[in-house]
């Protein structure tokens, strides 16, 4: 079983916006965003889009690909624990 990576909105959270001092509002108003939006993200409750992936690059906090890439490896871990339907393979005619 894949090991639970952190949410990257806690790396966001910890490593940018706090390392640097920055308030939550703060840190929202430079990146174009609601306080709320980026709470949510910050807290794990909603994903970093490609979107903020591309403000955050824009505003010096690594590269867009790093933040998409760390939400979809984030993403499949939790897909990988949830309970999965039964599959059979797409190559096999006799099923």
């Amino acid at each position: 079983m894949m090991k639970m990576p952190p949410h990257p909105g806690e790396l966001l959270r910890e490593d940018v916006i706090l390392a640097l001092g920055l308030s939550v509002t703060d840190a929202a108003a430079r990146l174009g965003m609601s306080r709320v939006a980026l709470s949510r993200v910050l807290n794990g409750r909603a994903a970093i889009s490609p979107d903020l992936a591309v403000r955050l690059e824009r505003a010096g906090a690594g590269t867009a690909r790093a933040w998409l890439a760390m939400q979809a490896n984030f993403d499949l871990a939790e897909a990988m624990r949830r309970e999965q339907p039964d599959v059979l393979p797409l190559n096999d005619k006799a099923a």
